[in-house]
């Protein structure tokens, strides 16, 4: 692929974010298809996925910063958009719901990255169950923490729930809202 002329800031950063199994992959996939643009899958997955110990507070550093260094990659190929399958600020949740407190590289990583429209995914989709999941029965709870995030810092965000093709349509719209504005 040929390297877009576009320096970061003309690219619009959206990002997917919500509890584990709530589609944020397949709708982050289904976007960058749609407006044939990239998107960052979710580092963690593959950190994990090689990690032979139960990870760790020092993990969920690696893994926000190793998110971070992702998106900064895949941004010089995005076409107006890059679409992130999550971002340091899902690592920042996860280590204070884990841990009771976050690392304050994690909290560095999470100030230092601005995103233009947040996707926030609803729990009406059904649990799949996956070794890297923890928290089948607590996904409320974990969605109330992400909404709280989000309201809280007041970051543009859309909420994402129905069927597929309803969540599907609802973040087209939105996204193509935020590409109309610029």
């Amino acid at each position: 692929m040929q390297r877009n002329k576009k320096i970061d800031k003309d690219i619009l950063k959206i990002v997917v974010i919500g509890p584990e199994c709530t589609g944020k992959t397949d709708l982050s996939q289904y976007l960058a298809s749609y407006f044939k643009t990239e998107w960052v899958s979710e580092y963690a997955r593959m950190y994990l996925d090689k990690l032979i110990h139960p990870y760790n507070e020092t993990d969920l550093v690696k893994i926000a910063h190793g998110q971070a260094r992702m998106e900064d990659e895949w941004v010089r190929d995005a076409d107006r958009l890059l679409i992130c399958d999550t971002n340091p600020t899902v690592v920042k949740i996860w280590c204070e719901f884990k841990y009771g407190k976050c690392e304050p590289e994690i909290l560095d990583t999470v100030e230092q990255r601005k995103y233009d429209l947040y996707l926030l995914t609803y729990i009406d989709v059904p649990w799949e169950n996956d070794p890297q999941r923890e928290h089948p029965t607590r996904r409320e709870e974990l969605w109330k923490i992400y909404l709280n995030e989000l309201t809280s810092y007041n970051y543009p965000f859309v909420e994402i729930k129905g069927s597929r093709d309803e969540r599907r349509k609802k973040a087209v719209e939105a996204v193509q809202a935020l590409l109309d504005r610029e």
